[in-house]
């Protein structure tokens, strides 16, 4: 057995060993449990989504919408602050107008930003009271939420290139053979079989992303409200939008076209909301339009790396924020998930004698089914569809009301222990039998065999594996926008909406993102080589 085979019967001895194999010795060992000690109170003590209260008025929206929600670093022109994004404000037509239903009902307005296909789960879950995103009141929402009357109406035009062909386009006949999608799950979308002989594109997640399609050429152009359309115009010079004739543009029923609030089916507060908004005039809700749309004027003609420091420095706080929140969620999620996988492992590999413990065996083959189980479940599944499930499924259907972030290291802890529970057992399997058979030859338990033999040089072999399980989080913390989680993927699709600066945006993501993996990936190679060279020795004095 060489170098591993000394027996250690102490409890801790697993924690020493994995410390000793990361390259230090006893030392060391307060300055690992300084470090993660440390990690769990700066995660634990993370701002999270307090739980709503009588007095609160709690809105959902995307706050990437411009000019109905957009984002922004502080309050002026009335911004209110996000709840589960600290340091971000929310502005808009949207928050305008839920603010002044938030006064007339004596409540303080909390804006939570939720991506949009959570917006729905979130109100009939109860996570929100209320959906005050642009959200149009169609038959197939009415089916599972309620709506008050509307709060704004528009037309309905189609974003192009400036300088296209489709430019003085004045009908729809004029798109005929166009190319032109809308945004996903909108009734936008649907229009677009209207046009004669239209090349109808694959609907898209989001409005910024509908605009870098019609500048880069692919599409010719996307279904847009006139505000979203002239904001888009406002900040990108190159686009334009077309209005139609008379009679020559989409059929719509009057409620496609109108936006309302959306609130949880028997709300108390759909007659009182409606009661507000009859008393607010027409003049004014142009007014408020009217000036959330020039906040987004800015200067367009800086150079595209002019830009790109520009959003630095306007929103390089929010950037920091995101690439926290990211950062903490890998980090934490992928020890946790190394404990659950090394668990759930050493669970499965128990031996138990069928004919000595009967009753035992049966019990544990129960386990181990549900341990196998729940590996497959977690390795089979997105984890987008379990952050829903879990998240809002929790509250729906347990009434376990879990805060964001919370359930976000949760999930990607579980979820991760799914997959590290594999790659441990690969590990262990992977180690020549001779040793285990030695190690009950000289009469160690089953136990000591593990702690002091097999998972040290375990670890070391899967190590990297381990490491590609970081980064992977890193990039998979993307998807828990849909629980409201304001990790650095949703910061950023909140400044690319709100700026309509689609390229310089990502852009800086793509950057941030990869510094992060990078940084990552060389670190993890360091510690590779780190282990590779000498010989691992578990020394007595070093357990003292």
């Amino acid at each position: 057995m060489g170098r591993s085979s000394k027996v250690i019967k102490r409890p801790w001895v697993f924690a020493h060993g994995l410390l000793l194999l990361l390259g230090g010795k006893m030392k060391n060992f307060k300055r690992f449990k300084f470090i993660l000690s440390f990690l769990l109170i700066f995660v634990l003590g993370m701002p999270i989504n307090a739980l709503a209260s009588e007095d609160e008025f709690v809105v959902g929206m995307e706050v990437n919408y411009a000019p109905f929600n957009f984002s922004q670093t502080n309050d002026e022109n009335g911004a209110v602050a996000v709840r589960n994004s600290e340091g971000e404000y929310a502005n808009g037509y949207d928050v305008a107008m839920a603010q002044k239903i938030a006064d007339s009902l004596g409540k303080k307005l909390v804006i939570v930003k939720t991506e949009w296909d959570g917006l729905a789960p979130a109100l009939t879950s109860g996570k929100i009271d209320a959906i005050i995103a642009g959200m149009s009141p169609t038959p197939e929402r009415e089916k599972e939420i309620d709506f008050s009357d509307n709060y704004y109406a528009s037309d309905l035009v189609i974003v192009v290139k400036k300088g296209s062909k489709y430019e003085n386009a004045k009908s729809l006949d004029d798109f005929k053979n166009s190319k032109i999608t809308g945004q996903l799950n909108t009734f936008h979308y649907s229009v677009i079989d209207q046009i004669p002989s239209v090349k109808k594109q694959t609907a898209m997640e989001s409005f910024p992303s509908m605009i870098s399609a019609v500048k880069v050429g692919k599409i010719d152009g996307y279904v847009s409200e006139k505000p979203g359309a002239m904001s888009a115009q406002t900040s990108n010079p190159d686009l334009t939008y077309v209005e139609f004739d008379e009679n020559k543009g989409f059929k719509t029923d009057p409620k496609d076209t109108s936006i309302a609030v959306g609130l949880k089916k028997g709300s108390d507060l759909k007659d009182k909301i409606n009661e507000i908004l009859k008393n607010i005039p027409q003049k004014e809700r142009d007014e408020i339009m009217q000036k959330m749309v020039s906040i987004g004027e800015g200067d367009s003609n800086i150079s595209f790396l002019g830009q790109m420091k520009d959003i630095l420095a306007k929103y390089g706080s929010l950037f920091v924020s995101g690439t926290v929140n990211t950062m903490a969620i890998a980090i934490f999620s992928t020890i946790a998930g190394f404990i659950i996988g090394l668990f759930v492992t050493m669970i499965r590999k128990i031996p138990v004698d069928k004919k000595r413990n009967p009753f035992t065996f049966f019990i544990h083959k129960i386990i181990n089914f549900i341990l196998v189980a729940y590996i497959e479940v977690f390795r089979g599944t997105p984890m987008m569809v379990q952050s829903m499930l879990i998240f809002y499924g929790s509250k729906q259907f347990l009434n376990i009301n879990m805060d964001s972030m919370p359930a976000a290291l949760f999930i990607v802890s579980i979820n991760t222990g799914a997959y590290l529970s594999e790659v441990i057992r690969g590990g262990i399997n992977s180690i020549d039998n001779g040793q285990f058979e030695a190690c009950k030859a000289i009469g160690l338990s089953h136990t000591q065999t593990y702690l002091s033999v097999i998972l040290p040089q375990t670890i070391r072999t899967i190590l990297p594996s381990i490491g590609n399980e970081f980064v992977v989080n890193i990039k998979d913390s993307s998807v828990l926008n849909v629980i409201s989680v304001t990790e650095l993927f949703f910061i950023s699709k909140s400044i690319a909406g709100s700026t309509y600066q689609i390229f310089q945006t990502y852009l800086v993501t793509a950057i941030i993102y990869f510094v992060l993996t990078f940084i990552v990936t060389r670190l993890l190679l360091l510690l590779e080589n780190r282990l590779n060279v000498g010989d691992f020795k578990l020394e007595s004095e070093d357990l003292k």
